[in-house]
Parts: C-alpha cells; structure tokens; sequence
C-alpha cells in the first residue's frame, strides 16, 4: 500500500509499505480521507514524542474491509471514524480514573501508524460507525471531540461573557460549542480572512480583526466591547504572545483556557500577583480520550457544522504541497485524500 512514513523529523517519502495484518481484536480500514491538524504539523519538526519510523495522521475516516476474529459488533463495509488516543488503563493515572492523562498513552499517527496511508490496522474499541457524514465532514469528528473535551475542561457557566481568540479548525467548532452550551455573548478575535469570516457567520456574536503589527487596534476593540473583560477566555491560537496577551482582557475571578498547540519549547510570562490579586484561574486542555460519541452525535444531527471547514483536499502523495499549504495559512482545513 501507499503511506507517506517518517523516519526521522523532517524525513518523509511517499512509498510502498507491507499492507498491516489485523489479530484477533483489530479491524482494517481503509482511509478515504485524514484531516491534518497542527498537531502533524509539530509531528514534522519531531515535538510531541513521535515514534519512529511513523505513518503520521490521527483525524482519519474510511470504512471496514477485514476484522479480527474477536471482532462481533462491527461488519465490513462499514463506514467508520477512529479514536486516535489508547490509555494503558494500569497506570498510576489510568488507576485514578484519569485516563486522558495516561503515562503510556499512545495514540494512531504518533506513537503507531496512522491515516496517511491507504489502510490503517486500528483496535476495534477504538471504532465508530458513522452515518450521513461525508468523508470531509467525517475528518472534523477527532477535533470536534478535542473541542468537548475543552468545554468540559472550561466548565463555563449559562450566561457568560467569551472571549475566543483564533479561528481554524477547531477554533470554528469551539465557538459553536460555546453558543450551544451557555455562552450569552461570544466574541471571537482572530486576523481578518475567510476564517474569521466564517465563524462570523457560524457563531459569533461579535468579531474582532486582530493585527499582528499594531496590536493596539484589537486590544482597543476588545476594552470598548467588554470595559470589565470577559468571565472566559479560549487560547486557540497556538501562539506564545497572544497567551501572553490574553490575560489582560480577563474579568476578576475570571478564567483562561489553554488551549491551542504550541511549540513545547515556548514560554509565557504573567504577573503572579495579578493572577493573586483578581482571582484569575488558568486552565489546560490536551487533546481527548471518551468524547468521541458526543461529538459524532453532535456532527450526525447538523448541531456543529463542519462541511465549510474543509476548505481544500489533496491527494496523498503530494505530501510536501500538504506542508506548504499548511504553513501558508490559506485555507482553512486540509483532507488528504489517499488512492483508491
């Protein structure tokens, strides 16, 4: 089969690899499309604690062409999605019942292969048949299911005031999550484009252009809209300034969500008797583990809409093409397409 392997940070082919043989509680699939998400991205510089050699890519769709002999709830031709994350379930965490933050969890397309590839051997409890959803539809169930897992990470109160900053992939899905789930107001601050345009129109109330240059400008904006700040604030950018920044527009007794990927080597600072002195809470959000149902159910009913999300595809083996797109922030989300 075709699969784009890494085996080494920013090492690829496109080639032919062995076709993976299922045991007795495996399925195979095979991919129609995989979404890319920064994660892949950090992926190619080697972050995140990539296992190599390694087929990269964990928003995957495709439908059922073998299953193990264990395997009685599932059937070939099946059309599926699949949790990326495993827990070990032995772990000192596993044992808490934190299972999201496993000390050997392991994922498809970091740590084991996954969906760049034209098959994918995944474990069969790691399965989801799905309905009407397009394959392009299909990819945005993973980062939906992150997306779930950060609003209950955030455990926002009905009637608030939100801020979100950024509006990719995930931030699209975050800010209809947010309207869904009590959020009396959403202003949404990202650079001006076809994103910020979009969740305009999917969610926000309000939108705010941010500029790079002259941060002034959506600083000023934001202050006008909220002169107290706002109770909740989302990090979605994946980026260390506006982290930085986004302290500043928090409400006393206020709380910020972590939530973008950054760079592991990128640092923040805050001023710790700020935090003291309004009672601010801080929060994290990594990725998810049992969310997957929610968030194809929310998909499956038209609830969050994700079809404008996917705003390009492309064919696998044009791999390097995929990396520049990305990097160029054109588009909005990338499927990758392998051949039938």
């Amino acid at each position: 089969m075709k699969a784009i392997v890494y085996d080494a940070p920013r090492r690829f082919q496109y080639k032919d690899v062995p076709e993976p043989q299922i045991e007795a509680d495996d399925i195979l699939v095979r991919i129609n499309a995989c979404g890319v998400c920064g994660t892949d991205l950090h992926i190619h510089e080697g972050e995140f604690a990539p296992r190599f050699p390694l087929i990269p890519g964990h928003e995957f769709t495709g439908e059922i062409v073998a299953l193990g002999s264990d395997v009685k709830d599932l059937k070939e031709g099946q059309r599926v999605v699949g949790n990326s994350n495993e827990a070990c379930g032995k772990c000192f965490y596993c044992m808490r019942g934190n299972f999201l933050l496993c000390l050997n969890l392991r994922s498809y397309g970091v740590t084991q292969d996954g969906g760049f590839a034209q098959y994918l051997r995944i474990k069969a409890d790691r399965i989801f048949p799905i309905g009407h959803l397009s394959p392009r539809e299909a990819v945005m169930v993973e980062p939906s299911a992150c997306a779930l897992h950060g609003m209950e990470v955030l455990a926002m109160k009905p009637g608030s005031d939100v801020l979100l900053f950024g509006a990719g992939p995930t931030g699209q899905v975050l800010a209809q999550l947010l309207k869904l789930n009590g959020a009396g107001r959403l202003v949404v601050a990202a650079p001006a484009g076809p994103k910020l345009d979009l969740i305009g129109r999917l969610a926000a109330d309000e939108i705010v252009a941010i500029d790079r240059n002259d941060p002034k400008k959506h600083h000023s904006r934001l202050h006008e809209l909220s002169p107290t700040g706002f109770d909740y604030i989302v990090e979605a950018t994946g980026s260390a300034s506006v982290c930085e920044d986004a302290i500043q527009f928090a409400r006393r007794g206020g709380t910020l969500l972590v939530y973008g990927v950054y760079p592991e080597a990128d640092s923040v600072r805050f001023n710790p008797f700020d935090l003291f002195r309004r009672e601010i809470t801080i929060k994290g959000s990594f990725a998810q583990i049992d969310a997957f149902p929610r968030a194809l159910a929310y998909l499956e009913s038209g609830k969050i809409k994700v079809n404008e999300i996917v705003s390009d595809e492309f064919e696998l083996k044009d791999w390097g093409k995929v990396l520049e797109h990305a990097w160029s922030r054109k588009g909005i989300k990338i499927a990758v397409i392998p051949p039938s």
